[in-house]
């Protein structure tokens, strides 16, 4: 039995993939240092378990190891969390206390999720990186620590530093040996091993038979999108055994635990000629293109405005135009030199025009005509801008639903088939006043 899978049978690691044990590998290399190890890796794919193993076979197994997670302490106490705080520091500081940098003194801390770390803790981070000193919130004695920083992260922590929302220095000090942990849909070979696990695990501890999939079930398995990496596919694994009524488990019987199983998005669908799955991830353009649909719906509306002006304010125009064209032969039409001019009874002539009714009645002057001059109350008609900006059209879409339901929330976010905790974050986003 290799190290790699006496390490693997200790922390209850399965798989086989070759990301894996690279990431593994990784692992037990960078123990034996005092480098600073960068995890990356999506939700639910084990990154405490490496850190843990890291500290493990490390010369500071013997001292303390804590795991934080940065996301779920509020910004306001991170700092004292991590680096203690003087009595009187804040309010509600009665008594002085001792941070985690402090009380893991010579061992290893584990920070989850450290591109939820405000900006200047992370200052007072990297000094402790580069020099080991700190200082208590509210007081100005210099601290000093010997711990071991492994940091983990389910974001691009570059793409965030580009933005400004991560520092730069503090990416490359903490990103000294990067470990990549792959997710479960890019390890589809372990899925089956995960999930027989699982089931074992839970029959064993409640004295029942384990559950058991059919092949087409397993082939499911393995093309499910797994967003929720390994805790879902446990997740799905004990649901399966607790409530599924036939220890044999096939397909249709699979696809009633898999919560995503109607959604395209989330499921994979046969290519064209039914060879292999492919996966939809994604249908980001779907509202790009609604809003198209809406813009050249409105485009037509603009179109039939403006015929619709055209004959309230020129309605013998329209009738004499038809006349004309339709008493004209083939010949006539393609002629320019012939003066056409309707006659008081509506009849065309061209042989001797017939003078215009305006000349009649009035004798001299310059007729109106409504063939070829430009009439001012059609072109004072009203021109409605279109934006093609997607947020504008979606700002728009919201205020109007808010309208229609009297700013009742929850019908407007049924309306427009998203969620009230949507409509919620997309109010405060556009600035959205309650109408």
């Amino acid at each position: 039995m290799t190290d790699t899978q006496a390490i693997k049978n200790r922390f209850g690691i399965i798989g086989n993939s070759p990301a894996l044990n690279h990431a593994l590998n990784v692992a037990i290399q960078v123990s034996a240092t005092d480098l600073s190890v960068l995890i990356n890796g999506e939700s639910g794919v084990g990154k405490e378990v490496f850190s843990q193993i890291i500290h493990t076979l490390s010369a500071r197994k013997h001292n303390n190891f804590i795991a934080v997670n940065c996301g779920a302490i509020p910004e306001g106490t991170i700092d004292s969390e991590l680096f203690g705080h003087e009595k009187g520091a804040f309010t509600g500081a009665a008594e002085a206390r001792k941070g985690y940098f402090e009380t893991v003194n010579g061992g290893t801390i584990f920070l989850d999720e450290i591109g939820e770390m405000p900006l200047g803790t992370q200052a007072r981070l990297l000094r402790v990186l580069e020099t080991g000193e700190y200082l208590r919130v509210g007081s100005s004695k210099v601290q000093k620590t010997d711990v071991r920083v492994i940091a983990a992260t389910n974001r691009d922590l570059l793409e965030q530093a580009n933005k400004g929302r991560f520092r730069l220095d503090l990416y490359y000090r903490l990103n000294s040996v990067p470990i990549r942990i792959p997710a479960l849909r890019d390890r589809k070979e372990d899925i089956n091993l995960l999930f027989r696990k699982f089931v074992i695990d839970f029959a064993e501890r409640y004295k029942t038979t384990p559950v058991q999939l059919d092949e087409e079930a397993r082939q499911l398995l393995m093309q499910y999108a797994w967003r929720g990496n390994v805790r879902e596919l446990k997740n799905i694994a004990e649901q399966i055994s607790v409530l599924s009524p036939e220890k044999q488990v096939n397909m249709k019987q699979l696809q009633a635990f898999l919560p995503d199983v109607h959604n395209p998005g989330n499921m994979p669908v046969l290519a064209s000629g039914g060879q292999g799955f492919v996966s939809e991830t994604t249908f980001a353009n779907e509202r790009e293109i609604l809003y198209k649909l809406i813009f050249d719906m409105k485009k037509d509306m603009n179109d039939m405005k403006r015929m619709f002006l055209e004959l309230v304010q020129n309605p013998n125009a329209a009738t004499n135009a038809f006349a004309i064209k339709e008493s004209l032969q083939p010949d006539d039409q393609m002629r320019s030199d012939i003066p056409l001019y309707p006659a008081p009874n509506g009849s065309i002539t061209e042989s001797a025009p017939v003078q215009h009714p305006y000349l009649l009645q009035h004798g001299s002057g310059t007729p109106p005509t409504a063939y070829n001059e430009p009439n001012p109350a059609f072109d004072q008609h009203e021109e409605v801008e279109n934006s093609l900006n997607i947020m504008d059209m979606e700002k728009e879409l919201i205020v109007k639903a808010l309208k229609k339901h009297r700013s009742k929330r929850k019908d407007a976010a049924l309306d427009l088939g998203i969620s009230e905790r949507t409509l919620y974050r997309k109010l405060k986003e556009y600035d959205i006043e309650e109408l």
